[in-house]
């Protein structure tokens, strides 16, 4: 495909949705299921949101973090390096905050809790490092699907905060915790994601909802993303309304 092919292709792809744009960042609403950009895990695919941007926006940017391509929501962005460098600081510096949400099999016992787990930094990279996530349960609900011994399938919406950066975090706490996260293929149930994908529901359910960091210009930025048409199907499985919630600071 020529590069008149590729922007072609990319306009006829809807716009993605901008929650915050200034002159010096960014903040997206990543679609689930797009790369952000590419890496060895493309696996010889040439869509990816960096790419879109820069062709939406018509500017360079700058990527201040990630996120998986299953996940959808708040992602950070600069269009200078200066900017990048300042927003990179604060997030190295605890004082990026972020709030997921996601759904995970089982009922948690309590209403809020933390996870302070080490993990290692994926594949070839072994050593362990601290990761800490602080979790709340705001739902819980059930579907007329038998599980085991019992008659039905619990399971709870949660909000979740990491205090830490490692890879896949918050799915990786969940397995530990065994309330695998839905629709995790690689660290969740297979029965419990087949349940959701007989409901309609064939996505990760994790989502990046809410930043909330310093802006380089002093003031204090706080962007929400609406979650998607999927992730609101799986709420509307069980009558959820995600309550409104602040986030935590770290520890």
């Amino acid at each position: 495909m020529s590069p008149d092919d590729d922007t072609a292709a990319a306009a006829q792809l809807p716009p993605l949705q901008l929650l915050h744009q200034d002159e010096r960042l960014a903040v997206v609403n990543k679609p689930a299921g797009l790369m952000v950009h590419d890496s060895k895990l493309a696996r010889g695919e040439d869509d990816f949101l960096a790419d879109r941007l820069r062709e939406q926006l018509g500017r360079q940017i700058f990527l201040v973090h990630r996120l998986d391509r299953a996940t959808s929501g708040c992602l950070l962005l600069a269009f200078d390096r200066e900017t990048a460098s300042a927003l990179g600081k604060s997030l190295m510096g605890g004082e990026v905050q972020k709030d997921y949400l996601t759904v995970c099999r089982g009922w948690p016992a309590e209403e809020s809790w933390q996870v302070d787990h080490d993990l290692d930094g994926g594949p070839g990279k072994p050593v362990k490092k601290p990761a800490v996530t602080d979790f709340q349960r705001l739902a819980t609900g059930e579907l007329a699907v038998p599980s085991g011994e019992f008659s039905t399938s619990r399971y709870a919406l949660l909000r979740c905060q990491p205090q830490t950066g490692r890879f896949r975090q918050i799915r990786r706490h969940l397995k530990h915790l065994s309330h695998h996260m839905i629709g995790d293929t690689s660290h969740g149930d297979g029965r419990h994601n087949r349940i959701f994908r007989m409901q309609g529901v064939h996505r990760m359910l994790l989502h990046a909802e809410r930043l909330r960091f310093p802006h380089p210009d002093g003031s204090t930025l706080d962007v929400r993303a609406p979650v998607d048409a999927a992730f609101q199907k799986a709420l509307d499985l069980f009558g959820w309304d995600v309550p409104p919630g602040g986030l935590q600071s770290p520890p």
